[in-house]
């Protein structure tokens, strides 16, 4: 009797204090529409969630390895359990990351989780910004979102980076002198900021410190801040769908937060938690007993970075050795425009797409359906193309690697690199393009003569034909649901030339397409699928 006394009481405690706080507040109706809140199912959107738990790894793993690792540059000789080090003068950023790894216990399944999960996180990034863009998710009312989503990406680029660099080992070493010399090339005020930073010439006394005070704070605040907004957006504007029966611009179709989308989120981050794991527990990565203590006057060959920023290796390397010098000042052009006047020009285009492509089309309104890469064939080929270039760039910084494994000379493999950098990334938007226009005729041509069956028949008349039937329903609603912005018509000769250009590109993005035959009914279908939703009015 007892404890049911208190169950009931705790049940009415829990239920008073409810009730205080709906009367104040809509804790009732606020609870009701995100419990009930839809989320499409298609794996194309657990990518989002795949870098959201990732990152839960990579917090739970740094917080633990915080309490273990000292990010200090004073020397001393190494007497830990590692034989083969013993006895070399080591800071005690790289003498503690040993520590961790050989003396801690469970601490180099941490430290391998740690670099494991930074690694997934970045791929799902960057993956989901290749679906969001294909997809043209980043139009309105998104553009914000899709910004934010820009800046997360870079931001954990720099995070990636900064932890990449703690362990003081040589090949993070080499990093950070690389770094460095970026930091130098900056025109008059680069000496200054190097100088600054480093609290003197390299390797200073105090950049690893601050390196860790930016790893374990600044850096990660500002990932949980962008986080916090990107998915607040997220529920706010409700997520994009696949078109299909029943899913229209103003609706969502798929399962509620809770229960059904809750199970399944939890089963994915228990997923990613285990595969992570694994991961730590059988493949080796970043062995730093084995590089040794980093060294100023000394570099090893196969040194890359992670992939991540391997892109930016590549273009040091095959940027051509170009320098200016003027007012007593050296602009080393080898440097400043790979390492970053590159990153800055990535960054301002992905950030300024959206508003490019809304200019060039003049389309003002809200879409919630996603494109088929296929019906937006400049777009997907300019996409195509980036990542061409970003594979060719990610190829060139190891292109020692490349030389010593195929025999090639390095000089040779450099100009191969820089003439692929130019030549395939315009190839590859060709072909893909030409490849979308063939698709939305192949479309076409199953929309006319139907949709092969695989049966053989015979006419009367001795003619074999393939037997075809009429579009599935599902299949007709995916080929005639597509929104195609009209290109502007040929302006005047006397308007301004930014219309005429706006007017160009408009033709050159959506001039070439292919038309797909529909009823007049199916015309009717397809303009309220597009129609767009109510405009809020709270």
């Amino acid at each position: 009797m007892l404890m049911r006394k208190r169950r009931w009481t705790a049940g009415a405690a829990a239920q008073t204090g409810f009730d205080v706080l709906d009367a104040r507040l809509p804790a009732a109706e606020a609870a009701r529409t995100l419990l009930r809140k839809a989320f499409p199912d298609h794996w194309s959107f657990l990518l989002g969630e795949l870098a959201l738990y990732s990152f839960v790894v990579l917090v739970l793993t740094g917080s633990w390895l915080t309490l273990f690792f000292s990010p200090g540059s004073a020397t001393s000789r190494y007497a830990g359990s590692y034989a083969p080090l013993r006895g070399l003068l080591m800071t005690q950023a790289y003498s503690s990351t040993l520590r961790i790894s050989f003396d801690v216990r469970g601490g180099l399944l941490m430290r391998q989780m740690h670099h494991w999960s930074a690694l997934i996180f970045v791929a799902a990034i960057s993956v989901h910004m290749l679906r969001i863009f294909f997809t043209g998710a980043f139009r309105k009312p998104r553009e914000v979102n899709w910004m934010i989503g820009v800046v997360l990406l870079f931001t954990a680029l720099l995070e990636g980076f900064c932890g990449y660099s703690l362990p003081d080992d040589l090949l993070s070493g080499t990093g950070l002198r690389t770094a460095n010399s970026i930091v130098l090339s900056i025109p008059v005020i680069g000496t200054y900021l190097a100088f600054f930073a480093w609290g003197g010439p390299f390797p200073g006394r105090v950049f690893n410190d601050r390196l860790y005070i930016l790893h374990v704070l600044f850096v990660p605040g500002l990932l949980i801040a962008l986080i916090t907004v990107h998915l607040v957006l997220v529920f706010y504007l409700k997520h994009t769908q696949w078109g299909g029966p029943g899913r229209v611009n103003r609706n969502v179709v798929g399962r509620p937060l809770f229960p059904h989308f809750t199970a399944k989120s939890t089963g994915l981050l228990l997923l990613v938690f285990a595969t992570i794991a694994a991961l730590s527990a059988l493949v080796q990565i970043n062995p730093v007993w084995l590089y040794g203590p980093y060294v100023a006057d000394q570099v090893s060959t196969d040194a890359q970075p992670d992939w991540y920023v391997g892109f930016l290796e590549g273009a040091l390397r095959l940027m051509p050795p170009w320098e200016t010098r003027a007012a007593g000042h050296t602009v080393m052009w080898n440097v400043l425009v790979p390492a970053l006047l590159l990153p800055g020009v990535l960054m301002m285009l992905l950030l300024c797409y959206p508003v490019f492509e809304r200019w060039v089309t003049g389309d003002r309104a809200e879409h919630h359906l996603c494109d088929r890469p296929r019906d937006r064939p400049v777009r997907t080929g300019f996409g195509v193309a980036g990542i061409i270039a970003y594979t060719v760039l990610l190829v060139a910084g190891g292109n020692d690697v490349v030389a010593l494994t195929f025999r090639v000379s390095v000089n040779t493999l450099t100009w191969i690199f820089r003439i692929g950098f130019v030549v395939l990334p315009v190839l590859a938007f060709a072909v893909t393009k030409r490849l979308c226009l063939a698709l939305q005729a192949r479309e076409k041509r199953r929309l006319r003569v139907g949709a092969e069956t695989g049966d053989v028949v015979q006419s009367v008349y001795g003619a074999i034909e393939p037997r075809h039937v009429p579009v599935a329903g599902d299949r007709l609603y995916h080929f005639l649901v597509r929104d195609l912005p009209v290109p502007l018509p040929p302006p005047e000769a006397d308007v301004p030339r930014t219309t005429r250009l706006r007017a160009a590109l408009g033709r050159w993005y959506y001039g070439r397409r292919v038309e797909l035959p529909a009823t007049p009914e199916q015309h009717q279908h397809v303009t309220e699928a597009l129609a767009e939703p109510e405009r809020r009015t709270s």
